[in-house]
């Protein structure tokens, strides 16, 4: 039996950020801290907070909606949602669901995946492979966390990093071979270093929330080695699988951790900085929503244009991490999308 593969492409991507920003300097009343010391740190400036009664799929549904207004489809047109996400509205029913209902996409299969910050390109990858096969025709893949409901902001290790915020994608099969290619990686055994444990072995109760049990807890340096260890790799490996050299790729978007670790892999990788994408002064680390926000963002200012190629890697929790390199194809974003 002859399997035909179906090309794949993004046709459209939208993004959302809550209307509310905390500064460095609003900060400095929460926790000892400072703007020049969060800044020298982690090059983040402000980041975006939700509202009390804002959930994920708060973010998640008008950064669809603009995603599909880019794509020029309607919601009817859509036969597979992915959100990934670690903050979903509730454990059960799926945010997806709650996404599909509020778009309208009413032939939609959906279902969330959690890979915190490695969650939209694993989410991207996945979606891809359903197209690629030719079981779906387009897919809407989402990727945010409103992580400001987990963070305790009197921590100066963590504190300061986190914001909310949602991407999404439209991939569309049928058209341009423009996905050139991905990879996927996993070491279980840095699981402790990034952390929520609220779940079914630490089930949630008044005691922990009182006592902070709820909130996300991150070993930092340890991070800052994982990331130096494998995205580097990865990147070098998703290119050399697209048959490029790194030279011939216009834009690196990685995981808006920390900026410092990304100027870090530049310099490792011999990578100038201009070729790097980085919004975290103003978004701060929105986990799985920092790459398709910086990617939205970068396309719709124009930064991103037809032709070239994007090489994005997502790396967190887990430990995981994921890549993948793309040709960009949708058409010029219009403020009327």
């Amino acid at each position: 039996m002859v399997r035909t593969f179906h090309p794949v492409e993004i046709v459209g991507c939208g993004s959302y950020v809550p209307e509310k920003v905390v500064t460095n300097h609003d900060l400095e009343a929460l926790m000892n801290t400072s703007d020049t010391w969060i800044v020298e740190r982690t090059g983040i400036r402000q980041r975006h907070i939700a509202r009390d009664d804002q959930a994920l799929s708060d973010l998640a549904i008008p950064a669809a909606r603009q995603a599909l207004a880019h794509a020029g489809i309607s919601a009817s047109e859509i036969d597979l949602i992915i959100v990934g996400t670690s903050t979903p509205d509730m454990l059960m029913p799926a945010t997806s669901a709650l996404v599909q209902h509020a778009i309208g996409a009413t032939r939609a299969a959906v279902f969330d995946m959690e890979a915190a910050c490695t969650g939209f390109v694993q989410a991207f990858i996945v979606a891809q492979q359903f197209l690629m096969t030719g079981m779906y025709r387009k897919a809407l893949v989402i990727g945010g966390d409103l992580l400001s409901k987990f963070t305790n902001f009197s921590d100066r290790g963590t504190g300061m990093l986190f914001g909310d915020g949602a991407g999404a994608v439209v991939l569309s099969s049928g058209g341009q071979d423009a996905i050139l290619s991905n990879l996927m990686g996993a070491d279980g055994s840095g699981a402790d270093l990034i952390t929520i444990p609220i779940g079914s072995r630490v089930p949630p109760s008044g005691e922990r929330a009182d006592s902070g049990g709820h909130h996300v807890t991150m070993k930092g340096r340890e991070v800052y080695k994982f990331a130096l260890e494998r995205v580097p790799p990865a990147i070098q490996e998703a290119a050399r699988l697209a048959g490029l050299e790194l030279s011939e790729i216009d834009h690196f978007l990685m995981h808006q951790a920390n900026a410092r670790i990304i100027e870090a892999v530049a310099k490792r990788l011999g990578l100038p900085m201009e070729k790097m994408i980085v919004n975290i002064d103003m978004r701060a680390n929105t986990s799985a929503g920092t790459v398709p926000i910086a990617l939205a963002e970068s396309a719709h200012s124009g930064r991103i244009k037809a032709g070239d190629t994007v090489l994005m890697v997502g790396f967190g929790s887990g430990l995981t991490w994921a890549a993948s390199v793309i040709r960009w194809t949708a058409a010029p974003y219009s403020q009327e999308d």
